[in-house]
């Protein structure tokens, strides 16, 4: 249900959430969420023309969000990058459902209703503010590097 576009967007905006308000390059950006840069740098455009980011350039330029992070939901970016799809008619074209979607269509359609709600009522700011202790997004500043070859390690 949620594209790989859909995804890299999400985290790009969770990070400029976390940047609050300073300008983040696309290169920079594209290290801190794991995502292909020239890809990244596709997607930001799209948000920068749905009014979601705005784009500055020059020596302290980049990308910072076009609002506060309470003011801008899941259902924002996603509806930017690829809109969610509701089911008002019969995919198959059946004569029979032409105004009435059969039970599994009509499932499949509530299934959608539930997960664009739960978009709607997430903002950026939410997914920042969890008290569970995590972040939205990994922190990819302090990698942990096993090493096999120290005594003592793993042995079967």
């Amino acid at each position: 249900m949620i594209t790989q576009a859909v995804e890299y967007s999400l985290r790009a905006m969770v990070t400029l959430a976390k940047r609050e308000g300073q300008p983040c390059t696309a290169q920079l950006l594209a290290e801190l969420t794991d995502t292909p840069v020239a890809y990244l740098s596709k997607l930001m455009q799209v948000l920068v023309r749905a009014e979601l980011v705005n784009s500055r350039r020059g020596v302290n330029g980049g990308f910072i969000l076009a609002k506060k992070p309470a003011a801008m939901t899941i259902f924002d970016v996603v509806q930017a990058v690829e809109p969610i799809k509701r089911i008002r008619q019969c995919p198959l074209k059946i004569s029979e459902h032409a105004g009435v979607l059969c039970p599994l269509h009509r499932r499949l359609d509530a299934a959608i209703a539930m997960v664009e709600h739960t978009f709607r009522e997430t903002t950026l700011a939410d997914l920042l503010n969890e008290s569970e202790g995590r972040r939205p997004l990994c922190d990819r500043s302090s990698p942990i590097t096993l090493r096999i070859d120290e005594p003592g390690a793993a042995e079967d």
